[in-house]
């Protein structure tokens, strides 16, 4: 963990999904404020209403900040940081739901839980999470979530393999 910042992975699509979440609250308000006005109904207390339904949407959809280093991954919310050892883990599970989210927990009581998609979209993200997760499976501390963990890697791989062969024009 006391390597220089080079050596952390982050999340590059970060910022275009803070932009994102910026736009679509953006959107809703504009969007309310715009038909209460034509409607003829827009009064102070509508806008400040309009306002915080816009807010609390942005904070909503606020996007997670990922990182990864050396024998660690974190996950930065709006409010709080949680950080997990990857080299140390006990169980990665696949939740499903309305989003697929993936759990890891490490033996000194860590939990993370992100979008398969932040390490199917950063191959470096991957590479470190795997890196972590093959010291854990080593070691013997990962008892659950071998599974879980191909799947992702197969995830990868495949839109690896796509984005070098579109790059490649061998599509």
């Amino acid at each position: 963990m006391g390597r220089p910042d080079d050596a952390h992975a982050h999340d590059r699509r970060w910022a275009r999904d803070l932009r994102d979440t910026f736009r679509c609250a953006g959107a809703l308000l504009g969007l309310l404020l715009l038909v209460d006005h034509f409607s003829g109904h827009l009064t102070l207390w509508r806008g400040a209403l309009w306002l915080t339904l816009a807010v609390l949407l942005f904070v909503v959809l606020w996007p997670a900040r990922v990182r990864a280093g050396e024998g660690w991954l974190s996950s930065r919310g709006l409010l709080r940081e949680r950080r997990v050892r990857t080299d140390r883990l006990v169980s990665v599970r696949c939740l499903d739901g309305v989003s697929q989210r993936l759990l890891l927990r490490d033996e000194l009581g860590g939990r993370v839980e992100i979008d398969p998609d932040v390490l199917v979209h950063n191959p470096d993200l991957w590479h470190r999470v795997s890196e972590g997760s093959r010291k854990s499976v080593a070691s013997g501390s990962l008892t659950c979530g071998a599974t879980a963990l191909r799947r992702v890697a197969e995830r990868v791989e495949r839109e690896t393999a796509e984005t070098v062969f579109k790059v490649s024009g061998l599509e």
